[in-house]
């Protein structure tokens, strides 16, 4: 692990009043009017990047920020490829590690992050973002340590222990373990045990080393025994005991209000999500437990437009975001588990609390997690493509529409057309 160049400063002091735009209110990149710069940030679900967070950064360089926030990493995807390139990007756009591989293929089309930060981040972060010429080409945002998020009320409604600390114990196991507890709460309570059965096939795949494609460019996909194996046990153990098939509806929002289920695969980022959206409630938890031991979902990183209208301005954006001390800030916003060395070893991160998940030491259980990944799964230029035709065969199967073999089946000759 490298040293990186920034020491952690003091929080900045005040808060301007500035012109903030949020989600939805500009397509395009920003432009200079007046003497004032304004720039575009282009986001999804919940970074941390508040009002209150961006006002800093305009108090600081006079700068101001719209931010846009698509719904969901999938729209924002389209978005990206459709207009990288050409026009209508923000000046800084994120880009989620599912699709970044994808991204990297577009390497000229992006602005280099200047020399004097590369080291600021874990190496494997950096180097996923280095270009075949030496060049870091994104600024790394988050990584996705998981643990278990709870609803302590609901779980000791099943009789289940509350006490982070046993919930921990209790999932110290497998897959077949945490599929056995959901069945077993499912049978005794007539309600689903997790939120979504694709949040478990995410969870599963993430902890394979290879999961659709080889670093030689090599498609193992359909010939992957893992990736059956996973899908097997995704359509015929997780569908009976979760709530809906994936995520990101408006119904799966408010199911985490309305007690429908009672537990989620949780990344420090899906923090600020259940926060977000269940505000009232004070049963959640979470728990330093992760079947199977450890993995990451998820985690992005922004990217500067090459062709951008203000280039520059959009670099030392991407530089305030991603500097350890606005990541920490981010952190405490949402959950967004930083990336950057300094960061990682604050003493403001291992001290950190959560007081909507039952005052949970957050910092110290995701660094735990964080600890406890072995393996970052290769994700090639089509690894979303693949893997969302398998949540897609995931999602028919729980519906009724196919069963288990015609799905997967479906899903085998829809790989073949990619």
């Amino acid at each position: 692990m490298r040293t990186s160049r920034r020491t952690i400063a003091a929080a900045l002091a005040g808060v301007a009043t500035i012109a903030l735009v949020t989600t939805g209110c500009a397509t395009g990149g920003g432009e200079s009017s007046g003497g004032t710069t304004t720039l575009t940030l282009a986001t999804f679900n919940d970074f941390g990047y508040t009002d209150e967070l961006l006002a800093e950064f305009t108090a600081e360089t006079g700068i101001e920020v719209v931010h846009n926030k698509a719904a969901t990493s999938n729209d924002a995807r389209a978005n990206y490829f459709q207009k990288l390139g050409k026009s209508g990007l923000a000046d800084v756009e994120a880009v989620e590690i599912d699709w970044f591989t994808e991204a990297m293929q577009y390497a000229d089309l992006l602005a280099p992050v200047p020399d004097d930060l590369k080291g600021r981040w874990l190496d494997w972060k950096e180097a996923s973002a280095t270009d075949a010429d030496g060049n870091l080409i994104a600024y790394g945002t988050d990584i996705g340590p998981q643990g278990i998020c709870y609803r302590g009320d609901l779980f000791a409604a099943a009789g289940l222990p509350t006490d982070r600390t046993e919930v921990a114990a209790l999932f110290d196991g497998d897959w077949d373990n945490f599929f056995t507890i959901g069945a077993d709460y499912t049978a005794k309570t007539g309600k689903p045990f997790i939120d979504s059965a694709n949040s478990v096939l995410q969870g599963i795949v993430n902890q394979l080393e290879f999961a659709y494609e080889e670093p030689d460019g090599a498609i193992i996909a359909t010939e992957n025994p893992d990736i059956e194996a996973a899908y097997k046990a995704v359509v015929e153990k997780a569908v009976p005991i979760a709530a809906y098939a994936g995520q990101w509806s408006e119904d799966w929002f408010a199911s985490m209000a309305s007690g429908e289920f009672a537990a989620m695969l949780c990344p420090g980022w899906m923090l600020g999500v259940i926060s977000g959206n269940a505000p009232d409630i004070t049963g959640w938890d979470i728990a330093d437990a992760f079947p199977g031991g450890g993995g990451n979902w998820g985690g992005s990183y922004l990217t500067v437009p090459a062709n951008g209208a203000n280039v520059e301005a959009a670099q030392k954006l991407a530089d305030w975001l991603t500097s350890p001390e606005t990541q920490l800030k981010a952190f405490t916003n949402a959950g967004t588990f930083p990336s950057q060395v300094e960061a990682l070893a604050s003493s403001e991160l291992a001290a950190a609390t959560n007081e909507y998940f039952n005052n949970a030491p957050t910092g110290e259980i995701l660094t735990s997690r964080a600890e406890a990944i072995t393996v970052a799964t290769f994700k090639g230029p089509k690894y979303f493509q693949f893997h969302d035709a398998l949540q897609n065969a995931v999602t028919r199967v729980f519906d009724g529409l196919e069963d288990e073999t015609t799905s997967w089946n479906t899903w085998v000759t829809e790989v073949s057309a990619f």
